[in-house]
């Protein structure tokens, strides 16, 4: 099952986006005996619209055009938040289901256009916070990392 992430805005060359590379490349690796493959970040440029509903409509048709057909889930602060052991069950159990991917979608400034979010399988969220996008995709890169460590009982994750 391929992992892909869809963000507006870019990450500038530094520590952060070191950081998310290095978490992907750690779960590529360990995601290949686990049939989780790509791991891919798309990045989109944020909408230029007027309005704070315009911006967030444009961003949704790009990012949907951006991902592959399969599962969505929204990084979105009114999203459920779930333990590292439930997540990595549900990816398991999607990929077992036979889906083609999984998408994470990490939203500009104004957030995620609120149909969008509707549409996905999951909105997920890592705190009642609002997190600039650069933080979130550190978060969503670790835990992807952490799911592969857990689905293959590596002891990097040594939560209850």
């Amino acid at each position: 099952m391929r992992i892909a992430i869809a963000a507006v805005g870019r990450m500038k060359s530094g520590p952060e986006r070191e950081l998310v590379a290095r978490y992907l490349d750690r779960a590529t690796a360990s995601g290949k005996p686990l049939a989780l493959t790509g791991f891919d970040v798309t990045e989109l440029a944020e909408s230029r619209a007027g309005s704070a509903g315009a911006r967030k409509s444009e961003e949704a048709k790009a990012l949907r055009a951006a991902v592959p057909d399969g599962v969505l889930v929204m990084l979105d602060e009114r999203g459920k938040s779930i333990a590292s052991d439930a997540f990595a069950s549900q990816l398991a159990r999607w990929r077992d289901d036979g889906r083609p991917a999984v998408s994470f979608i990490i939203g500009g400034a104004d957030g995620i256009d609120p149909d969008f979010v509707r549409s996905a399988d999951l909105a997920l969220s890592f705190s009642p916070m609002v997190w600039p996008h650069q933080l979130v995709r550190i978060m969503l890169a670790e835990q992807l990392y952490r799911t592969t460590t857990i689905l293959s009982g590596h002891p990097y994750h040594r939560g209850d």
